[in-house]
């Protein structure tokens, strides 16, 4: 078939132009486009040039339009043609021409750094998309191989045109990431390699814009360079010596605009509010423009009075909340809202003869919208003692007469009423400003986090100021539970708000509250004890068994006889009756026991109602005693059937509180002796399988040991075979495991007498026939500070190592020098008290 050979643009209206798209049609269309006066033939001309530049010809004609003897416009349609090629259709590009391609490239950018600039530009952003389409697989180092290339000494180019054609192309390099088609995982890949790339570029600029001799033309480069690699949200801390550079560059009249322009950029990028130390760092830089913005105002210079207050107003407007966050630097906070201010009231008429007041109306409103002055306030309460301020009382007097016209704003509000939770206690009668306002937000699902938290804080704070509140309380809490307006995690904060709230109220007014507040969730858990199992059952069993165990973890109507927390944590017993926790419980026994039965093969089932009691015993300790007969029961059932590590743990809990109880004894021996059991047949069938029992088991063990060693005295233990599980124990991987078997084992504790020259014939036996392995092991073990005994010396665990490793026959001699470090570790050591060893 014969191809028509017509002129770009002389056919007809209606006639088809011409494919043929050789050197000649193009710069004849070229010539069509810029110079004929007819309208229509320009716009044929367009329309086939459009066409040449996606063509395949393109890859041949490009090149030739780039040869020394073409004007400018020819010369750039060719570099326009190969970036187009390259951005578009990279995928046509054979990957074995990759690198032809960048040699090419860099070819052309060398010869137009003495040449046309606009041409200079479109080559450089060719080379960009190309570099932006091979990093960071094929082209690892492009940045850096670029900086190296135009460095090089044996270039025909001068030094100052190399300078800045390399500053050209690495200006353009960002710029066409940021408007570049790649894909999205691809551009997160660039973005990561580019900031890592900028580790090759901000040296240079530094160094050329410091440098004395660097003529303003390349300064000038610098600064526009720098603005452009700062939109990549480079670390702020990264840019803090190129932008102090730009502030003295503000100095230099001809470097003025650039270097306002590349501060602002860099104080403005989402990511900088992170590096705090950065921006304190800026306050006193832009402090230090006051005299030269003074000037420019007498002088009327518009142009420097306007660049100086975009700087202030850009770290004001973008950081106030992360600078009015540090306390202890308001004053300089202080000093740029001032400098701001006299911005606002530089004199003229706008925009005629002043363009600078209209710049700070953003940040006036930013600090005014009230967030960043209450969030100030917030951050004040959270790190100082603001009981004897004389602003707070004004302050809860003003917050419920703030408009709250967004969520961000309510927000704050709501945080800076909990940080002031602590002085709402010393302060009862101004809880009634605050407390509405909260117990509304609770209604909002997008207020869920910070009005649960600040309710959560007044209530732990507050509680025994609140019983003339807690029936509105309840009833909102109930009504918003209901409506299930909050996630789940929030609704557990719920309700150990509530747990805080009714411990300060009297028992018969904490069953009613109870009553209200946990039957319609019990009446949904006998419906759903009655139903077949199922993922969505599971879900809803979970929940309510959660929000039982958060209500029990923080109701606590005892009092405590002292405030160290520790084993000897005793509480004054409840003077009106039974503890309603322990009512409530008895109540909803048998319920829980048929839940159970369903789900015993279901851990997080388990686990979730072993934590109901195990929360429930750490908070009410002593008054918890009614339940323990059963619960052991219940616990030594579910551990034969199925062993979990939750039921372990909650075991643990119970030897630790009630072991020492002669009342409680036998239960607690029963369920021990059981467990133990029912574990050492787990351990002949192959523990490696349960990690977490074994954690949970030689957790139980030590506390056994440490609270009621009477425990591995019953002649129905095979103590040798607890021993032995676990000695099997420390061989397991997981660290935990490890070191609770350790724990087992140490003899610096408070383990029984008794035991100790069990402790003795271990190691004697270690020693005896694995000696390279225990002075290994005995070394680790009495490295960590505080171990096995905070009395103990570094040279005092040196000197029972060494003792231990020499003794190899004398087994009675091992055995004085393990009673001797234990009596060292128990602060006991030349005491009459040794003689009862």
């Amino acid at each position: 078939m014969e191809r028509r050979e017509e002129q770009p643009g002389a056919a007809g209206a209606g006639a088809a132009p011409a494919l043929d798209f050789t050197v000649e049609n193009v710069e004849k269309a070229l010539h069509q486009l810029y110079y004929d006066p007819n309208i229509e033939n320009k716009n044929l001309a367009q329309k086939w040039l459009m066409q040449a530049q996606v063509s395949p010809q393109a890859w041949h004609f490009s090149w030739q339009l780039l040869q020394p003897d073409k004007v400018p416009e020819i010369q750039y349609f060719g570099a326009s043609a190969l970036h187009i090629k390259i951005s578009r259709y990279w995928s046509d590009i054979p990957t074995d021409q990759y690198e032809s391609l960048k040699a090419q490239l860099f070819t052309q950018i060398t010869r137009f750094a003495s040449g046309s600039k606009i041409v200079l530009t479109r080559l450089c952003v060719a080379l960009a998309s190309l570099a932006l389409s091979m990093m960071p697989d094929a082209w690892p180092c492009a940045v850096a191989d670029m900086v190296r290339l135009f460095q090089a000494e044996d270039s025909p180019v001068d030094g100052q045109g190399r300078c800045l054609a390399l500053l050209e192309l690495l200006t353009v390099l960002p710029e066409e990431f940021q408007t570049s088609r790649l894909p999205q995982y691809r551009k997160g890949l660039v973005r990561t390699s580019l900031a890592v790339e900028c580790g090759a570029v901000f040296p240079l600029l530094e160094q050329l814009l410091q440098q004395p001799s660097s003529p303003s033309c390349v300064r000038q480069k610098v600064l526009k360079c720098f603005s452009s690699w700062v939109q990549l949200e480079v670390p702020l801390q990264d840019c803090e010596a190129l932008i102090q550079a730009a502030f003295a560059a503000l100095q230099d009249s001809e470097l003025f605009d650039s270097s306002v322009e590349a501060i602002v950029n860099a104080i403005s990028q989402p990511d900088a509010q992170r590096y705090v130390n950065t921006l304190l760092k800026l306050i006193p830089l832009v402090l230090g423009l006051q005299e030269q913005l003074r000037q420019a105002v007498q002088n009327g210079d518009m142009e420097t009075s306007h660049g100086i207050c975009r700087i202030a107003v850009a770290l004001g407007e973008n950081h106030s909340r992360a600078l009015l966050d540090q306390v202890e630097h308001w004053q300089s906070f202080l000093a740029l809202v001032n400098m701001i201010m006299f911005c606002t009231g530089i004199p003229g008429h706008y925009p005629v003869n002043e363009t600078t007041s209209s710049l700070t109306l953003t940040f006036w409103y930013t600090l005014q919208h009230t967030e960043a002055l209450l969030y100030g306030f917030q951050s004040i309460a959270e790190t100082i003692d603001v009981n004897y301020s004389d602003v707070v009382p004004g302050l809860i007097g003003l917050i419920p007469r703030i408009s709250i016209s967004n969520v961000q704003l309510a927000d704050t509000v709501m945080f800076t009423i909990g940080a002031l939770s602590e002085w709402l206690a010393d302060h009862p009668v101004m809880i009634n400003s605050v407390l509405p306002l909260v117990l509304h937000a609770l209604g909002n699902p997008e207020l869920s986090v910070s009005s649960v938290s600040t309710l959560k804080k007044i209530c732990r704070e507050c509680k025994y100021d609140l019983p003339p509140y807690a029936a509105n309380i309840v009833a909102v809490s109930q009504d918003v539970l209901m409506k299930q307006i909050h996630k789940t995690s929030q609704c557990m904060w719920l309700m150990q708000a509530l747990g805080f709230l009714l411990s300060a109220l009297q028992v018969e007014e904490i069953l009613k509250n109870l009553h209200s507040l946990i039957s319609p969730y019990i009446q949904q858990l006998e419906k759903l004890a009655e139903e077949i199992p199922n993922p969505s059952n599971k879900l809803a069993i979970v929940h309510i068994l959660g929000l039982l165990s958060n209500l029990f973890t923080t109701l606590d109507i005892s009092h405590h006889e002292d405030d160290h927390e520790g084993p000897e944590l005793r509480k004054l017993p409840v003077p009106q009756g039974p503890n309603p926790v322990v009512v409530v419980l008895q109540q909803v026994f048998q319920l829980i026991q048929k839940v159970l039965s369903k789900w015993l093969n279901d851990a997080q089932v388990v686990e979730a109602v072993c934590a109901i009691f195990e929360k429930s015993v750490k908070t009410l300790l002593d008054d918890f005693a009614p339940m323990v007969p059963q619960l052991c029961e219940m616990l030594g059932r579910m551990y034969s059937t199925i062993p979990q590590a939750s039921a372990l743990d909650l075991t643990r809990q119970l030897v630790h509180i009630f072991a020492h109880e002669p009342a409680h004894f036998p239960p607690i021996e029963a369920l021990f002796l059981l467990v133990t059991s029912v574990t050492l047949t787990l351990f002949q069938q192959g523990p490696r399988d349960h990690p977490d029992i074994v954690d949970s088991f030689m957790q139980l063990l030590a506390q056994a040991l440490k609270r009621k060693p009477d425990l591995f005295l019953c002649e129905r233990l095979d103590v040798k075979a607890v021993f032995q599980c676990a000695v099997l124990a420390l061989k397991f991987p997981e660290a935990p495991t490890v070191k609770a078997s350790c724990g087992f084992f140490a003899i610096g504790g408070q383990a029984s007498r008794s035991l100790m020259d069990c402790f003795a014939d271990i190691l004697f036996a270690l020693n005896k026939h694995c000696f390279s392995l225990l002075s290994m092991w005995i070394k680790e073990a009495l490295q960590p500070p505080g171990f096995p005994s905070a009395r103990l010396s570094p040279e005092q665990k040196d000197t029972f190592s060494q003792q231990i490793l020499r003794e190899r026959v004398n087994k009675r001699r091992v055995k004085e020098m393990v009673k001797e470090f234990t009596l060292l570790c128990r602060g006991l050591h030349g005491t009459d008290y040794t003689a009862d060893y």
